[in-house]
């Protein structure tokens, strides 16, 4: 929120400078953005009368103007349209500096078509206070001719801009920063007289609010005779540029005034335009309404809406429509002050691709009880300027009381680690507008309506800590018993995953679980993704059912700005949905795209295959204390020549590949990445525990066997059969030649296989050798249907 200093000091003005006063807003969570001054730097500019005005006599466009100045008279040349005899203007006297986009320019005596010009009159643009303007800056009639326009308009001041979060609603006013303000300086605060506004009309406009649960208080009054052309006061345009806001009209103009100063968003109904009464509904399915903006959205139910007998007139906290809204011809007014639910109103600005003063406001919370108020002053404002007669105010609804909270002493010290005077804490909260009862052990607490984020005892203790100052808070070691969980030793750490991967020359990613609808359905077509109903964007409106797309998205942005040699691998949790309720599953994933090293002399470049990557998950998987197993896969988005499926004790943990050459065009890739992914929920349990085995004193054995088998025929098979036959004297076994060609018959293939059998006990004598070489010679051919080649 944007705000002027000088419009806070004449709420509550402390002893502070403004740096002071920014310092302690900001060390109470009131973070200040940024401070800039009220006006660009110029001099030399002083309120003006012209006297006279007589047309140029050598050019049609200008104007010779008398000018009076205060101390003297002078001859001013203007093109201004409106230059005209008795109003009063901005004149830049010779010798004033004036600012521009790259710096400032100096005001010089002047010859324009042969008349002497001495200084000149100007627009509000001219002084860097109006991005736009039509002829020069019209003063008040009762402008003090002579005087510097800095101080004339008090531009000798600074603008502040404060980043509120979400719980502070209660300051986007100033009322709120000045209540803030006051607690934090113990400074009083000095309202301005609000005083309620006498009905002298009994003219009334009926209301109805269907639900209450949306909007418990509706508060709305008629003004009729009003004058449409009167003008917003100077003071007034000036406190409203000064938050950023342009000045639109007296009517709406007043309506921004308030939303400023109390903080509670109003809006102005031409009350000739309206029909019927006033209905505060959600909105029927397809109803249309046209904002003030000229966009046209669609309605329906979730959408609340103020309507009468014609259809809908504004959205609800958001935007009023362009049909009712005030105009120049506009003689009769309808106010409208409500409290709307903020659950209501999140969400809706941004779903049509708004974003208000108002739905800022109601998204977060506007105090119920104010509205009252409001339209108090708000009526006082356009009497005062617009006249007009104002009928009785018309309340529907009623304001829920808040509950006590209690807040303990022992509680406060036992929070904080510092003991606070009671008469500081009561005094910090009763500046902060909260009833404070004492009790046996502290007080009973009641906060104020504006203040939805004190719900519980620890948020009056933050608030106590705010106003006694964080910087305030002794440093001190903090203790506590620590109280080490339990964790089982066969229970697979993520860390111990992530420390293989990062020795295997991987970098961890961490991606969206929001990913693009369309592009997980080609890489998962059969998989039921959860939708959001209110996504960030259109490209993350799905939750993932993978981690891979999000990694594939990353391969791509890295490939395409010249990275030669990608490896990624991320844990985190994708969202499955199973009979209509989703689940939520711990992965781990991975994708490798480019060279398979880095380019080096010893070794010629090459892309990166399936066995490399298989060869990073073997030595993962030996991390596990399971009989593992590699199957050949099918998985969609999988080259189905290379692609395998990894089991655990017989159950599928995860898979891995090349991607499947017709999904590179939607991955934005030339070159496929291998992926994989494993469920690790269902490896939790499975590590592998540290055990004690002693070393054998007695010498190995090897022995190489050449078999023919059918070429279906895996090695995994051929080693499971192996250690089946030998297990007692089996230390290790390996595939170290395929052959098929002249000798070996069509479909089938000659596998060499070595093995190393020793024994713990004894030296193996050849006898045992030889048994055991039968066993296995015997178990291939039984189980697999082997010959060994001779």
């Amino acid at each position: 929120m944007r705000f002027s200093e000088s419009w806070l000091r004449e709420w509550v003005n402390p002893a502070s400078t403004t740096d002071e006063l920014v310092a302690k807003l900001t060390m109470a969570g009131l973070e200040v953005d940024a401070v800039e001054p009220a006006a660009p730097d110029f001099s030399g500019v002083v309120v003006a009368e012209i006297t006279a005005c007589e047309p140029h006599p050598d050019a049609d466009k200008l104007r010779v103007c008398q000018v009076n100045k205060g101390d003297e008279t002078v001859q001013i040349v203007c093109g201004a349209a409106n230059a005209r005899t008795g109003i009063k203007v901005p004149l830049a006297t010779v010798g004033a500096v004036l600012p521009t986009a790259d710096g400032s320019f100096k005001i010089k005596k002047a010859k324009l078509r042969g008349v002497e010009s001495f200084g000149m009159l100007c627009a509000a643009t001219e002084l860097g206070l109006a991005e736009s303007a039509d002829g020069l800056w019209e003063f008040p009639a009762d402008a003090p001719v002579g005087d510097d326009v800095r101080d004339f308009l008090s531009l000798n001041d600074s603008v502040i801009e404060v980043d509120l979060t979400p719980n502070r609603g209660d300051c986007l006013g100033i009322a709120g920063l000045a209540r803030e303000t006051g607690v934090l300086t113990q400074t009083d605060l000095t309202v301005p007289e609000m005083a309620a506004v006498s009905a002298t009309a009994s003219d009334t406009f009926a209301v109805n609010v269907e639900s209450a649960e949306d909007c418990p208080l509706y508060v709305g009054r008629v003004i009729k005779g009003v004058n449409s052309q009167a003008e917003t006061p100077l003071w007034m345009q000036e406190k409203l540029r000064r938050s950023g806001i342009r000045s639109l009209g007296l009517f709406v103009d007043v309506t921004n005034y308030v939303l400023l100063e109390l903080g509670q968003p109003m809006h102005a109904f031409d009350l000739d335009k309206l029909q019927g009464a006033i209905d505060v509904r959600r909105a029927k399915a397809a109803e249309k309404l046209t904002l003030l903006d000229d966009s046209e959205i669609e309605l329906d139910e979730e959408c609340l809406v103020i309507a009468d007998a014609s259809g809908p007139l504004a959205l609800a906290g958001v935007m009023g429509g362009v049909e009712t809204g005030v105009a120049d011809g506009t003689n009769n007014i309808f106010l409208e002050s409500a409290c709307f639910n903020p659950i209501t109103i999140a969400g809706r600005a941004r779903r049509f691709g708004l974003h208000t003063d108002s739905s800022h406001r109601f998204e977060r919370g506007v105090e119920p009880g104010l509205q009252e108020q409001a339209i108090e002053r708000a009526t006082a404002l356009i009497l005062e300027y617009a006249g007009g007669e104002a009928g009785p105010v018309e309340t529907q609804g009623d304001v829920e009381q808040r509950e006590a909270i209690a807040l303990r002493r022992e509680r406060v010290e036992q929070v904080l680690g510092l003991s606070v005077e009671d008469a500081v804490i009561e005094e910090a909260l009763q500046r902060l507008g909260m009833t404070v009862v004492a009790a046996d052990n502290g007080w009973q607490v009641t906060p104020p309506q504006a203040r939805y984020d004190i719900t519980i005892e620890v948020d009056l203790i933050e608030e106590v800590a705010r106003i006694v100052g964080y910087d305030n808070i002794p440093a001190a070691e903090g203790f506590a018993a620590s109280l080490a969980a339990e964790v089982p030793e066969d229970k697979l750490n993520d860390g111990d995953l992530r420390d293989h991967l990062v020795s295997r020359d991987y970098f961890e990613a961490v991606t969206w679980s929001f990913v693009e609808p369309e592009f997980q359905s080609a890489l998962f077509p059969d998989e039921d993704a959860k939708h959001l109903a209110n996504p960030i964007s259109a490209d993350m409106a799905a939750m993932r059912v993978s981690l891979l797309p999000g990694l594939l998205r990353t391969v791509a942005h890295n490939a395409n700005r010249q990275a030669s040699r990608v490896r990624l691998f991320e844990t985190g949790l994708r969202f499955i949905q199973t009979d209509g309720e989703l689940q939520q599953r711990r992965t781990l994933a991975g994708a490798v795209w480019g060279l398979a090293q880095d380019e080096q002399w010893s070794e010629a470049a090459r892309a990166v295959d399936f066995y490399d990557v298989k060869a990073d998950l073997e030595g993962l998987l030996d991390l596990l204390d399971a009989d593992i197993e590699w199957r050949a896969a099918d998985v969609h988005l999988l080259h189905p020549g290379q692609s395998a499926q990894e089991l655990a004790n017989g159950v599928v943990v995860g898979f891995v590949g090349v991607l499947h050459p017709s999904l590179l065009k939607a991955c934005k890739l030339k070159k496929a990445p291998v992926v994989f992914e494993f469920d690790l929920d269902r490896l939790e349990r499975l590590r592998r525990v540290p055990s004690f085995s002693p070393v054998s004193r007695f010498p190995e054995v090897r022995r190489d066997l050449a078999v023919v088998v059918p070429d279906s025929t895996t090695a995994a098979e051929l080693q499971t059969v192996l250690a089946k036959a030998a297990c007692e004297l089996l230390v290790g076994s390996w595939v170290f030649d395929v052959y098929t060609g002249e000798g070996i018959d069509s479909g089938f293939k000659s596998v060499a296989l070595a093995f190393v059998l020793q024994d713990k006990t004894a030296t193996l004598v050849e006898e045992k050798v030889d048994a055991a070489v039968n066993d296995i010679i015997a178990a291939l051919t039984d189980e697999i249907g082997a010959t060994v080649r001779e």
